[in-house]
């Protein structure tokens, strides 16, 4: 029997990923939609539907014509400081969204999968664990935390995965903090880099592994998922030069209030992933494990 599932957010790099590994599993029956005219990944097989998520009537369309059991929301305005310039266009994106997607997913019965993060927290007393109490600083986290509201209003139905700090290559993605740093190192260029915001890293491959397992095991919920271990920005940064062989002389510590940012990012932040590993019965990667597999994916890419 194939299990449907709608990947939301699918030309994204997280939704790029998840793709890819249920796509490679024949038990699923994959549709995915993202807002683009088309797919940005060629290799895998799906069915693709342009699709405005902040838009009720054509969701409800998509979902009530496809009948998902399972719907997976990688789609998110992530740009934290546009968030605070752009209230209501990242409302719309972060909140509403979401809110459709539930209301989509009572036509059918499907469970709501979504993607949440570590800024639902104030960052003060990290890391954190599924039962610890939200207290966003920023617009953005704010924004995350009504639509993970939304999600758990919906039912027993639902799973939510908070995670942090994701970076890896696919096609026609924004640039992230990985890739970035690659590249001005590459070009012998100094980076300031924040010394004072601890978390965890997360390779999007990794994430779209932990997700496709609590699909896949059925499991419902909150969880986090990310990368094993906790460091600073300033650490991986060194770890990532390391690794590629960049001198990491061009990297200068700084202190997060130097850079002036219009919202106010969680400092002394990171997700306490045990209970995904216990119940999935998974490892995440490590930091080291991880850098290695984005400098493959790095150097075979167009951003090298």
């Amino acid at each position: 029997m194939y299990r449907r599932v709608l990947i939301i957010g699918a030309n994204g790099l997280v939704g790029q990923k998840l793709t890819e590994i249920f796509s490679a599993d024949r038990s699923f029956d994959l549709l995915i939609a993202a807002r683009q005219s088309e797919a940005y990944n060629k290799a895998a097989s799906f069915g693709y539907v342009q699709l405005d998520a902040s838009h009720l009537a054509s969701v409800k369309e998509l979902v009530w014509n496809f009948s998902p059991e399972v719907i997976i929301n990688a789609a998110a305005y992530t740009d934290v400081d546009g968030c605070e310039r752009e209230k209501e266009l990242s409302w719309k994106a972060n909140v509403t969204a979401v809110e459709n997607l539930v209301t989509a997913s009572r036509l059918v019965g499907a469970r709501v999968v979504h993607i949440s993060t570590d800024y639902v927290f104030d960052g003060k007393a990290g890391p954190y664990d599924e039962t610890a109490t939200p207290n966003p600083l920023s617009y953005y986290g704010k924004e995350k935390l009504a639509s993970e509201n939304a999600v758990r209003a919906s039912g027993e139905n639902w799973a939510i995965v908070r995670t942090m700090v994701v970076y890896g290559v696919a096609t026609k993605v924004k640039k992230n903090f990985a890739i970035w740093l690659a590249q001005e190192l590459k070009k012998g260029n100094q980076v300031n880099i924040v010394c004072d915001q601890f978390g965890n890293t997360t390779l999007a491959d990794d994430l779209a592994r932990g997700i496709y397992e609590l699909v896949r095991q059925n499991k419902r919920g909150l969880y986090h998922i990310a990368g094993s271990d906790i460091l600073s920005r300033f650490e991986f940064a060194r770890k990532l030069a390391d690794e590629f062989g960049f001198d990491k002389s061009l990297i200068r510590p700084i202190r997060t209030a130097e850079l002036n940012q219009l919202a106010v990012r969680p400092l002394q932040s990171g997700l306490i992933t045990l209970k995904a590993q216990a119940e999935l019965g998974i490892t995440f990667l490590s930091s080291d494990e991880s850098l290695k597999k984005f400098k493959k994916q790095f150097l075979e890419s167009a951003w090298a």
